[in-house]
């Protein structure tokens, strides 16, 4: 995918490590500068100049999915590649269901109540990136350099200012005046560069897979918490042009003992405790696909700028995925960041400007820490079993539910509208 000379490889205004969710679409929003930006990750790129890389069948889901907000909607959309996802497969959601496992507390949100078509959609991580690599391959200042492992780098003084160089196993070398870690909630370059973090195990695991079920799950999200942890299903769509809607996304928060029980089910004993823990809402489990599981760990940098290395997406804060707010995180710091480095281009400054990255980081350190706060105290509030707070959390579920301008508020917030 390299569309540079080798005299010219090696140079560039702009390293993005990671083309992920984030990365890309970091470099796609820089893709309307003058900067030449390299795009690197371990793994080469996706094929995909006639959208046909992402293979789709009616009953294979990617069991990795985002619930995609619609201010993420929106970023898309201004990239062009929201209609190549939606050619794809996507599935809104215009309503969410969330109880109480030990109690009669519940709140349910409707788009309907905020005049919006849709709270937000679940799309396939493979779908999304599919549609960003397709967008790079057209842009003649991103330039792909795949596989490339960092394993080293070091600053360089020159006379025209100072520069990063980074280094691969195989002997690569790439350098540039600013390097974005976008490579994920375990960053190389987060650990090389010796980012302070603050983080902590939440002492659950995830499990997710993709599931069947006897009865339309209506374009709801649903939501249970439970005293081990919350469990999602998310609503899929088998094809672009099919309104079957018995495929679900599933996300169950547990205790890691218990995660590693459920792996050992089988198929029909996992679908039955599925349904037991769902309450039989969408009836019977009639399918599950293959299960994942992996540790959840919040995560987030004191700092997310240091000597011309700047931390976004989940390289930056990762958070519970009760909310799946993480992904949207992830792009409200690319379009910040996209935002002003063209800022700072425009008014003469360098990219690495300590000036202008310190900008970027004072627009969304705050939004996220808050966002983190928030989903931290919801899990720590239904994980309490104390009768009197299980009391008071239904009562006040209940009581929000009926309160809504404030309900509302709450989900804009999280569609990314009010932030």
């Amino acid at each position: 995918m390299d569309r540079m000379s080798d005299a010219q490889i090696n140079e560039f205004d702009i390293v993005i490590a990671g083309a992920g969710m984030v990365g890309a679409s970091l470099a796609c929003l820089l893709a309307e500068s003058s900067l030449r930006i390299a795009l690197i990750d371990r793994n080469p790129l996706v094929q995909n100049k006639d959208n046909e890389s992402a293979e789709i069948h009616s009953d294979k889901f990617d069991p990795r999915v985002s619930a995609i907000s619609q201010a993420s909607q929106q970023l898309f959309q201004q990239l062009g590649v929201w209609e190549d996802m939606k050619a794809a497969r996507v599935c809104n959601y215009g309503a969410m269901e969330v109880w109480d496992a030990e109690g009669t507390g519940s709140i349910e949100f409707s788009a309907a109540e905020i005049n919006q078509p849709e709270l937000g959609n679940i799309v396939e991580n493979s779908i999304i990136i599919a549609a960003l690599h397709k967008r790079i391959a057209q842009l003649e200042n991103i330039f792909p350099i795949t596989p490339f492992s960092i394993e080293s780098f070091e600053h360089i003084e020159r006379q025209d200012g100072s520069i990063v160089k980074l280094n691969a196993g195989d002997g690569q070398a790439i350098r540039a005046p600013l390097v974005i870690a976008a490579d994920g909630a375990n960053s190389k370059l987060r650990q090389l560069a010796n980012f302070e973090c603050r983080e902590w195990d939440y002492e659950q695991h995830a499990l997710v897979t993709t599931v069947r079920t006897q009865l339309p799950h209506n374009n709801t999200a649903l939501q249970r918490f439970m005293e081990t942890g919350p469990l999602a299903f998310l609503p899929l769509r088998a094809a672009s042009e099919d309104d079957a809607q018995q495929f679900c996304s599933i996300v169950w928060s547990m205790l890691p003992d218990q995660a590693e029980r459920a792996m050992s089910l089988s198929e029909d004993e996992f679908n039955a405790e599925l349904a037991a823990a769902l309450e039989s809402k969408l009836g019977a489990i009639e399918w599950s696909d293959k299960r994942f599981v992996f540790p959840l760990r919040q995560r987030h940098a004191l700092n997310y700028v240091k000597e011309s290395i700047v931390l976004v997406g989940d390289a930056a804060h990762t958070i519970h995925p009760l909310a799946g707010q993480g992904v949207n995180l992830g792009l409200l710091d690319a379009k910040a960041l996209a935002e002003e480095l063209q800022r700072g281009i425009e008014a003469g400054r360098s990219v690495a400007d300590p000036t202008v990255l310190l900008r970027y980081q004072r627009r969304r350190k705050g939004n996220n820490l808050s966002m983190m706060w928030l989903m931290e105290g919801f899990k720590r509030l239904f994980a309490q079993q104390n009768l009197s707070i299980r009391w008071l959390r239904n009562i006040g579920m209940n009581a929000a539910d009926k309160m809504t301008p404030i309900k509302n508020q709450m989900i804009r917030k999280a569609m990314g509208l009010d932030s």
